[in-house]
């Protein structure tokens, strides 16, 4: 599905990925962690398509499509869905509303039509019960006056309507205490299938306790240094980055 060959990243003239490669398939979750500075967020965010930037060597192939030259929009229209760290507010526009646009959108963009209202209303009934969100929250405006944990569980929300190949989960722990952690980490788990892949991007391994990796790998200096299953992020929380 993803499959990243020595990848080379800079912005401003600094180097940042440094001969990156990863192999993500349909059904899998791989959990990239990595001290800060590592590179993890540059990874997600040329993953997903972020012109800040540039591009100097290898390449990015998604469902055997060299994407290097599409944009941050069309690589979502594609199914590449990515969470942020900071997720935006935008005040009088809700939640239901905003997921509406994005999924038209989608449509639009492979020539399809968009959802009828009555469809759309089922789907959002059905996702809102199964990541267990009230109805008084989509009636909220996005991310306006959200808690870390609301923003995380309306992020994840977007995630299970868009129904994207490809998730991209950056930080998606950070400032969540162990509630809300446990909430982003079922919606996950109950929207992960044979058909998708997950990347969580993460500095610890609190999250993984609730999200099973197929794969940790370990990104040091823009590289990626080690390989292995979840026994890997337990021994990088006992002993740290430094014995690799």
């Amino acid at each position: 599905m993803l499959k990243i060959e020595n990848l080379h990243v800079s912005i401003d003239g600094k180097e940042i990925l440094k001969g990156l490669s990863l192999d993500v398939k349909p059904g899998e979750i791989h959990a990239i962690m990595g001290p800060n500075g590592s590179g993890k967020s540059t990874l997600s965010s040329v993953i997903a398509g972020s012109e800040d930037y540039e591009v100097v060597k290898g390449n990015i192939f998604y469902n055997d499509e060299n994407i290097e030259d599409l944009s941050a929009e069309e690589r979502a229209n594609k199914g590449i869905f990515m969470s942020f760290q900071y997720p935006v507010e935008i005040p009088g526009i809700t939640v239901t509303n905003f997921i509406k646009t994005a999924i038209n959108s989608n449509l639009k963009a492979r020539g399809e039509k968009e959802m009828p209202a009555g469809d759309m209303l089922k789907k959002i009934r059905e996702k809102s019960k199964l990541l267990e969100i009230d109805s008084k929250f989509l009636s909220r405006s996005l991310n306006e006056g959200f808690s870390g944990g609301e923003k995380k569980r309306n992020e994840i929300f977007q995630m299970a309507m868009l129904e994207p190949s490809l998730a991209i989960l950056d930080e998606t722990d950070s400032g969540l205490d162990i509630d809300a952690l446990k909430i982003v980490a079922n919606g996950v788990n109950k929207l992960k299938n044979d058909d998708n892949a997950i990347i969580i991007i993460t500095h610890y391994q609190r999250l993984l306790d609730y999200i099973l990796p197929d794969f940790v790998h370990v990104l040091q200096d823009g590289k990626i240094t080690k390989s292995g299953d979840k026994s890997l992020a337990v021994e990088l929380e006992e002993k740290g980055y430094d014995w690799i």
